[in-house]
């Protein structure tokens, strides 16, 4: 690359277009390799009768490689302009909850209102991708829409459609078995006419696109100087997104999520040197066919006959995470500290509040867990409480279990107060710390390695994983003094590296993937006593060890040369803080699986309590998490009697709505 960038100062060869050269040099050997056995069959015509041979080659084979030119040109002209318009090197229509939104919409119109795909499938994927990136856009505006905070909101938002996507998938697996490759960005075709439809589709907004270009383009001039040549640059930012989103809604209307191409094809054209943005669109145009073209190809070339069960789109995630983690040194992050807001309207922080709220919400968790033990549902369908008699038969079953969920509350309230503390976002969760995805990964390899037999196993391996990927993380911040956005975006771009992993699992078509897909909504398992208890106990010393460090959560939102004033060492309380965030958030997640957003929604309460004082707040943090689980739990166990419904996804859903009306009435 950087060879490219000298040439182009120099003259001798335009970078991006030498780029572009390259790629359709390699495009074209690559094809000539897959497709030159099949020519001859090309050459000489449909025979008489069924040629089986011909039709797969022509109503197959070549509809699968001009449909793949033609997403990935999409995808990297939507991407250069979310990353023009928003003037962020991350935003893509993958790393904005684009293309999950358009997914989650397609997957709830299958099941519950088919009727709708008379209007046209583009028209559903439309609406779903409007309202993720609206709703991105919202909880990132209280941040002045940072790079960083851009990206969380777009992760979380991404991470709560495809734990809805999935639940729906593992409740109607009947019907939904085909998303796991379709969702994942399946590009095999069996005729002509979606290649046909999608090309009709972009040559229509083509036009639009190319009429933004030149006032975009002075946008490199800096907002004053657009705004002091009569540029409206709000008008022009909204009409780029959502013409960002239509393009991006077409690619996922057609095959699915195609992971990173809209990120990598801009950021592939900068480092090659184009310098204006007219060439920055154009050659991203160009880059990212040719990128998705040259990645099938290689995908049909090494998977042969599997290829059509292999999703490109999950391949792609697995060149897109190493460009972000290149990308982390090069992200200003303009963060906002979690002291510097005002409190939201509701109870303001006082003495009295502050050292009762605990106390209060302690007995109110007591409370919780007693309903939870002793109220539930008769065969019948009833309501009862558990008599005497009835005790020495239910209460072994359920306590461990009721036990495990107010455990995992624990551990999740508490590394989500640490992340959000130390970092200053309030957006960040154990979610995006990329240890959850290092559990599933892990999960998934011992599953499918028949290493995952037991709960015990299933424990083992998901633990295992977590710590793993909780050591790389910290080898990859470490040169930057363990910045915590640093941490955050490593964890995005390994989960983002893992989750592909995964998806390339689930979609061969094994029935233990159903397995693995149940564990990530958080259906709870067989939980033993001791295994209950163990947990219990650890939650304890990680709530005692963050007690430990309360000096250093009262001063690190101060600011890092306060910090350093009043004596903290910033890189080793950095350091220390995140790997307890993350060991807590490794002994929860085999309990309640990878995604409940309770880590993210319990420092929420909190605040909205309105209490400062460091220590006060962990604890109602971690009280707060566990109250969301053990209510998550008895109304998953009790809601769809008797059926189960999975405890994490119940969590997520309950806790999402209440996590936007608290963001509301912050903004309010």
């Amino acid at each position: 690359m950087t060879s490219l960038a000298a040439a182009s100062r120099t003259g001798r060869l335009g970078g991006a277009e030498g780029l572009v050269l390259v790629m359709a040099l390699l495009a074209l050997g690559l094809g000539a390799v897959f497709l030159g056995p099949s020519l001859p069959v090309l050459w000489r015509g449909k025979m008489a009768g069924y040629d089986a041979e011909w039709m797969v080659l022509v109503y197959a084979t070549l509809p699968r490689l001009a449909m793949a030119l033609l997403c990935g040109a999409a995808l990297g002209a939507s991407g250069a302009l979310l990353q023009q318009a928003l003037r962020n090197p991350l935003a893509s229509p993958t790393t904005l909850g684009i293309d999950a939104g358009a997914r989650l919409a397609l997957v709830i119109v299958t099941l519950f209102f088919p009727a709708m795909f008379g209007w046209g499938r583009d028209v559903v994927a439309l609406a779903g991708s409007g309202l993720a990136a609206a709703l991105v856009f919202a909880l990132s505006r209280r941040q002045d829409f940072s790079p960083v905070s851009l990206i969380l909101s777009g992760l979380l938002v991404s991470l709560y459609c495809g734990a809805l996507a999935a639940s729906l998938t593992l409740v109607e697996s009947r019907y939904l078995a085909s998303l796991f490759v379709w969702g994942a960005g399946s590009l095999s075709q069996q005729s002509w006419d979606p290649t046909m439809d999608l090309a009709l589709r972009l040559a229509i907004v083509a036009p639009f696109a190319l009429l933004l270009v030149r006032p975009l383009a002075v946008l490199d001039l800096g907002e004053a100087a657009a705004r002091g040549l009569g540029l409206n640059v709000s008008t022009l930012r909204l009409r780029a997104v959502g013409l960002a989103v239509l393009l991006a809604a077409f690619v996922t209307s057609a095959v699915g999520s195609i992971g990173f191409i809209g990120l990598v094809a801009p950021i592939l054209v900068r480092l090659a040197g184009a310098r204006s943005f007219a060439s920055r669109f154009a050659s991203a145009t160009a880059v990212g066919a040719l990128l998705l073209l040259i990645t099938d190809l290689a995908v049909q070339l090494l998977a042969g006959a599997a290829a059509d069960f292999l999703p490109t789109g999950a391949v792609t995630a697995l060149l897109g995470s190493p460009i972000l983690l290149w990308l982390l040194p090069r992200v200003t992050a303009r963060m906002r500290r979690v002291e510097a807001m005002a409190s939201p309207r509701g109870i303001r922080g006082s003495p009295a509040v502050t050292y009762a709220a605990p106390l209060i919400l302690a007995g109110a968790v007591l409370a919780l867990v007693v309903v939870a033990l002793f109220v539930g549902r008769t065969p019948s369908g009833g309501w009862e409480i558990l008599s005497t008699a009835g005790m020495a038969d239910i209460l072994p079953f359920r306590w461990p279990r009721v036990l495990a969920m107010a455990t995992a509350g624990l551990l999740l309230g508490t590394a989500g107060f640490l992340l959000q503390r130390l970092s200053g976002n309030e957006m960040a969760s154990p979610e995006i710390l990329g240890v959850s995805a290092g559990a599933t990964f892990a999960m998934a390899v011992a599953l499918f390695a028949g290493l995952a037999q037991t709960a015990l196993g299933a424990t083992v391996a998901a633990t295992i994983g977590a710590g793993l990927v909780l050591v790389l993380i910290l080898l990859l911040a470490r040169r930057s003094g363990f910045q915590p956005e640093r941490m955050l975006l490593a964890g995005i771009a390994l989960a983002a590296l893992l989750d592909a992993v995964v998806g390339v699992l689930s979609a061969a078509g094994d029935p233990r993937a159903f397995q693995l897909l149940s564990w990530m909504t958080g259906a709870a398992q067989t939980i033993a006593p001791a295994s209950a208890i163990i947990s219990f106990a650890l939650a304890g010393l990680g709530l005692i060890a963050g007690l430990l460090f309360m000096r250093w959560l009262a001063i690190l939102p101060l600011g890092q040369a306060a910090a350093v004033g009043l004596g903290v060492p910033l890189a080793t309380a950095r350091a220390l803080l995140l790997v307890l965030a993350a060991v807590t958030t490794a002994i929860a997640t085999p309990l309640v699986g990878p995604l409940t957003f309770v880590g993210l929604i319990a420092p929420h309460l909190v605040r909205f309590l309105g209490v400062r004082q460091a220590g006060s707040a962990m604890v109602l943090s971690a009280l707060a998490g566990a109250a969301i689980l053990v209510v998550a739990d008895w109304l998953a166990r009790s809601i769809a009697f008797p059926f189960q419904l999975p405890t994490g996804l119940v969590a997520s859903l309950v806790g999402a709505p209440i996590l936007l009306w608290l963001l509301q009435r912050r903004n309010a």
